[in-house]
């Protein structure tokens, strides 16, 4: 009997979840931290305040991003049990049904009806929970929702990019305070682009621009609004 090598393949898609928490948690601990410094710093107030507020803003950041997570990811999961449940009850009471559905799946894929029913067939005796789950709701182990997995990536990656723009605000002076923690904000942000888009397989330099571009943006708008503020105030 001749002997089976399995080709191993690898792909990417296993880390959508923790890759798409974490590069969500660690722009936003950038982005947000870096704008906030930028915005008090134009509006004219000490250098121990600023330190201040930044900090306070990445306990407040990292706290709100775990618990926003949890909930969104968490009701994704409700969802998906729920579907789980009612789709346990149709193969149970009208597996008929269900088996002409998941030919029907397969036909639409390509497959001849003989082949289709065949394929329906052994994938039901197999596990046709499992059949249905991923041809007919999507649902599979690798992209599933998981919400812990979702907070904790998101906190700690929030904090981590928080902290970049902290650092350079502790250790400079007032006086040349923006265009240091804007500089390096950028440098944080652009690299940050560059290496999510290479873990996800797409282009660094589209990634790095991307995610560059908005978080300029947001300093800019930022330290507007804290100019403005710190005039009239």
């Amino acid at each position: 009997m001749p002997t089976r090598h399995r080709h191993r393949e690898h792909h990417r898609t296993d880390r959508i979840g923790w890759l798409r928490a974490a590069v969500l948690g660690a722009n936003d601990g950038i982005v947000s931290t870096a704008s906030l410094v930028i915005g008090v710093a134009a509006a004219g107030v000490s250098p121990r305040e600023i330190l201040v507020t930044g900090v306070a803003g990445l306990v407040a950041g990292a706290m709100s991003m775990a618990a926003g997570e949890y909930v969104s990811v968490h009701s994704q999961a409700d969802t998906e049990q729920a579907d789980l449940a009612q789709e346990t009850i149709e193969i149970k009471t009208s597996p008929e049904a269900e088996l002409r559905e998941l030919t029907a799946i397969y036909v639409g894929r390509g497959l001849e009806y003989p082949l289709a029913v065949q394929v329906a067939t052994q994938l039901m005796a197999h596990d046709a929970l499992g059949a249905h789950a991923r041809d007919e709701l999507g649902i599979t182990d690798t992209l599933s929702a998981r919400p812990v997995q979702a907070a904790l990536s998101s906190a700690a990656s929030f904090s981590v990019g928080a902290a970049l723009p902290l650092a350079v605000t502790a250790v400079l002076p007032a006086a040349g305070l923006i265009p240091w923690v804007s500089g390096a904000s950028l440098v944080f942000l652009v690299l940050l682009g560059a290496i999510a888009a290479r873990a996800g397989g797409a282009s660094p330099l589209v990634g790095a621009l991307r995610v560059g571009f908005w978080g300029a943006l947001a300093m800019a708008a930022t330290a507007g609004v804290g100019a403005l503020f710190g005039a009239t105030g």
